[in-house]
């Protein structure tokens, strides 16, 4: 199975791929997770990817598709998996469409989650990472027991770069410009489905395994 997740920052996309690799079984290939690892080693993609990430703009089509579609064509991808965080723009859908027939696949479900800037806002702002096991909090909805100090392994909590009021709404203002033109080209398509992020997660994964089988 072969499913792209689509839907702006802050949409809870990470939550819903944990659900959904964990059920069917699938790799998650999360290009931001990529990008920051490579970021972290300090390689030469990295090094790229973090000018443009810091100022909450996307990273150039190229760079992205050479790094995802080389994901793919690793082993445990053979079965399926879900993309998170790509394709981002037609450009990339298209070249994406274009490596899986090279290889006779095809995409199978894109599952869209929506949710309005507002709320979004809320919850980057908010949002706050363990700086060494990469543990995910929030500072109203999810905080800690204590105060910046990470529940799993003691690590100290930091808000990514990206987190900032600033450049949350330059993200969500980028993902509207540019990304949302997918939604169209998917809907042409016919394999998408638009769902509503604010009717709770396990509202929403039950929603997603509706469409997806058992």
């Amino acid at each position: 199975m072969n499913l792209i997740l689509l839907g702006p920052p802050g949409a809870g996309k990470g939550t819903q791929a944990a659900k959904i690799i964990e059920k069917y079984g699938i790799p998650h290939i999360s290009t931001g997770d990529i990008f920051r690892k490579n970021i972290s080693e300090g390689t030469r993609l990295g090094k790229k990817a973090k000018e443009y990430m810091d100022k909450g703009e996307l990273v150039p089509d190229s760079l992205v598709i050479e790094i995802a579609t080389d994901r793919l064509l690793q082993d445990d991808c053979q079965k399926g998996f879900l993309l998170d965080g790509f394709p981002r723009t037609v450009e990339q859908a298209v070249a994406l469409d274009a490596f899986l027939r090279e290889h006779g696949r095809k995409i199978d479900h894109v599952i869209d989650i929506q949710v309005d800037k507002e709320e979004l806002m809320t919850r980057l702002i908010g949002r706050r990472v363990c700086g060494s096991c990469g543990a995910t909090y929030h500072a109203t909805n999810m905080p800690p027991a204590h105060e910046g100090i990470c529940d799993k392994c003691h690590g100290k909590l930091v808000q990514r770069a990206d987190d900032t009021a600033e450049t949350v709404g330059n993200r969500i203002e980028v993902y509207e410009r540019q990304t949302k033109p997918l939604l169209d080209y998917y809907d042409k398509l016919g394999n998408i489905a638009h769902l509503n992020g604010l009717v709770g997660l396990d509202n929403l994964f039950n929603q997603i395994v509706a469409i997806l089988g058992e």
